[in-house]
């Protein structure tokens, strides 16, 4: 409050479209406002998110490092139990950092769910078939945003580096040692090279993307528990846990290793310096939260139709513009993640949705319209991570610093001018 009150003193009211949003942000708040009811329903939210997290980043890595060209990928959401035992490096006795108390392995809300499921306890193969598991097809679709949308976001260099000389190399080596022992498929890679490699850069995305939610799934726990144990106040309080988070392993190396027949093939080394903020986070937000594309179907990209468009940093499809009621109109709702994440709400957050839903069946959009809400949440700890990285404090003295730092969230915040943007309707608790 001390701070609103100064900015308020030093500054006039902003004339922007969401003046209110602004100077919740110049407060040191979030774009979500500040009620007991939200920040129940984000960190709910989290921890339902963080468990299925636990199955995707693993399962990334897996598909990154060991199933890399195999052709006809059949079990590659099958994740062996070296991935399941893999520990976390930010969770455990042997972490590099500990986020979260609990353990380095997976998640054991995630390993009961993969032996029952919603059903009862069958052979995996079955579980699979009846689509009674965790929905991996939401974490490549995401994987697919940032590799599509990487050369346009500006952010890094990770995706230039997808195009250089090195890269190309390092990505030779690899590809002839895995097919090394098969005559078709080297015939193929030599009648068409670029097939081959174009493959490889999304196998460097989904080792990108699964370094990224190894971080996210122990700071989501974490911050569950520290709610249960009373440790957060409001909304802020979640937000800066997530912006301290944000700096505390920014520089987190994102790297793209290939383990074959006992061998590691580095095809994009540690060595190279890519970090996690830059390279990972960022390019996460901007292709996921609020670009993606839209769900088949639902558009035409025929360039006469001008359904979408022209230019991909134009497009506003993900969940910061979900229309989550009538699935698939303003923005797309992640439908596959809502499924998952029905499995492991909190007890507090089921009896929230019993409350206010019209029945078990309105249940997946309520929990979709808490995740809207939670994100917007997650989005504002980024911006207040890059005002802070670029610009000045919020309680600075300076009539300028403030003022510059006044342009940096009207600039932002312009993004949700947009009449599909949920800013307007996260505003009110009515909006479920």
């Amino acid at each position: 409050m001390t701070i609103a009150t100064e900015t308020k003193a030093k500054l006039p009211p902003s004339k922007h479209e969401f003046a209110d949003v602004i100077h919740r942000l110049e407060a040191g708040g979030a774009m979500l406002p500040d009620t007991p009811e939200n920040l129940m329903q984000i960190i709910g939210i989290y921890k339902a998110y963080a468990v299925p997290m636990d199955f995707y980043w693993r399962d990334l890595l897996y598909i990154a490092e060991r199933v890399f060209l195999d052709p006809f990928p059949f079990f590659k959401y099958f994740i062996p139990k070296e991935y399941l035992e893999l520990h976390n490096h930010y969770a455990g006795d042997d972490a590099d950092l500990r986020i979260w108390r609990g353990e380095a392995t997976a998640h054991p809300e995630l390993l009961e769910f993969m032996e029952k499921g919603e059903t009862l306890k069958m052979p995996k193969l079955l579980h699979h078939w009846l689509h009674d598991r965790v929905n991996m097809e939401f974490a490549e679709e995401c994987m697919r945003a940032m590799l599509w949308h990487g050369k346009d976001m500006g952010w890094g260099q990770f995706d230039p580096y997808l195009d250089s000389e090195e890269y190309i190399a390092n990505a030779d080596k690899a590809i002839k040692a895995y097919f090394k022992y098969n005559p078709v498929m080297m015939a193929l890679y030599k009648a068409f090279p670029d097939l081959f490699l174009e493959q490889c850069r999304q196998m460097s995305y989904y080792s990108n993307l699964g370094l990224f939610w190894e971080i996210m799934a122990p700071v989501f726990f974490e911050m569950s528990d520290i709610y249960d144990e009373g440790g957060f106040k409001g909304v802020p309080d979640a937000m800066n846990f997530l912006v301290n988070g944000i700096f505390a392993i920014a520089g987190r190396p994102i790297y793209h290793h290939v383990y074959i027949r006992g061998e590691c093939y580095e095809i994009i080394p540690k060595s190279k310096g890519f970090m996690w903020l830059y390279e990972a986070a960022l390019p996460y937000v901007e292709a996921v939260f609020y670009r993606t594309s839209p769900f088949r179907g639902t558009k035409s990209y025929n360039a006469q139709a001008k359904q979408v468009p022209d230019h991909q940093k134009d497009f506003h499809y993900g969940i910061l513009y979900a229309d989550v009621f009538p699935v698939g109109t303003a923005g797309i709702p992640p439908t596959l993640l809502m499924q998952d994440m029905l499995h492991f709400l909190p007890p507090y957050l089921v009896d929230y949705y019993h409350q206010h839903c019209r029945g078990e069946d309105d249940m997946l959009i309520q929990l979709g319209i808490t995740f809207q809400r939670s994100m917007y949440c997650v989005t504002s700890a980024v911006i207040q991570a890059l005002r802070t990285a670029l610009l000045y404090p919020l309680d600075d003295p300076n009539p300028k610093h403030l003022q510059a730092n006044r342009a940096f969230f009207e600039a932002q915040i312009d993004r949700f001018k947009r009449p599909e943007a949920r800013l307007r309707n996260i505003q009110s608790h009515n909006y479920r």
